[in-house]
């Protein structure tokens, strides 16, 4: 019974991961439209879709009293509408950077993302590391400074989506609350200054294109598209080790990065090539320290 969880969590954590994998080329659909329109609909969106999956599963109740709960600690309160302004700052940065064509500065964004958490882990939890996933960290900013000097650009957009996403997963992390109910109350949070913003900007039509129903469909599916996957990985979780979630992470940057250069054509420099090589030596340290440091705790626990 064990070995088919760890398979069913194989399988829903690698669809999520698939998923947030080709979703660069969800936005690139949507490039007609502005980066803060399409952020706008994606907020509303995930909003209405999660309140639709919420009573239809029969959970509107359970919901409204973590609700008020909520709202009536500030302090909660507080750390859960921060983690909706982080995590609106990453989906923007996100959908501007691909429709800037830079989706190889977002594939190397989550590659460095592991690395991120542990560090806000370090300063915020008091966290330690081991001298291995120390020499991981110097290796990553090694190949960050050589790609902002050789490149000439500072990789705003990798550090910016990596620090965000890292940010956010340090306030999820704070309060504990069901991934359904936590995107349902984030979105909810967030979503009156989305649709102020889209009447602002745009007016009746909020954003919608009078002369393309599918950019209109692909704007209403951007709550599917957000809230999908993250489900998918909230159920994921339940059944594997913490551990394997952390391979199947890496699905996701690198079918970005094959979309970047494959697909977009995006330049793909040796100065890239430096970088992201440090980088995944810095993750295979990252990742092999505590395995290596676990087996060695079983083998004294034996002796």
């Amino acid at each position: 019974m064990e070995k088919q969880n760890i398979k069913k969590g194989i399988f829903l954590g690698a669809n999520a991961y698939l998923i947030w994998g080709f979703l660069p080329i969800y936005w690139k659909f949507l490039e007609s439209a502005s980066a803060g329109a399409v952020l706008a609909h994606r907020i509303i969106w995930s909003f209405v879709f999660m309140l639709i999956l919420i009573a239809a599963t029969k959970q509107m109740p359970a919901f409204l009293n973590e609700l008020k709960k909520i709202l009536r600690h500030k302090k909660t309160l507080f750390i859960i509408a921060s983690a909706s302004i982080v995590i609106s700052f990453n989906w923007l940065i996100f959908i501007w950077a691909v429709h800037e064509e830079h989706v190889i500065q977002v594939s190397l964004g989550y590659y460095i993302n592991p690395l991120m958490s542990v560090l806000l882990g370090v300063i915020f939890l008091k966290e330690k590391l081991s001298p291995a996933q120390i020499v991981s960290f110097l290796l990553a900013g090694i190949g960050v400074l050589y790609l902002t000097v050789s490149y000439g650009v500072f990789p705003w957009v990798s550090l910016g989506l990596a620090s965000t996403f890292a940010l956010y997963g340090l306030l999820k992390k704070i309060v504990h609350i069901s991934s359904t109910f936590s995107l349902a109350i984030e979105t909810l949070l967030i979503t009156p200054i989305a649709l102020s913003y889209l009447i602002f900007m745009f007016g009746g039509s909020l954003g919608f294109s009078n002369g393309s129903t599918s950019i209109n469909l692909l704007l209403l599916g951007a709550g599917v598209a957000t809230a999908v996957p993250l489900l998918l990985f909230g159920s994921s979780v339940q059944h594997i080790p913490l551990s394997m979630a952390g391979f199947l992470q890496y699905i996701a940057p690198t079918i970005m990065l094959f979309i970047g250069v494959f697909l977009y054509g995006e330049e793909f420099t040796s100065a890239h090539l430096f970088t992201f090589s440090l980088i995944w030596v810095s993750l295979i340290l990252y990742m092999a320290s505590p395995l290596k440091s676990r087996k060695s705790h079983v083998h004294q626990e034996r002796v």
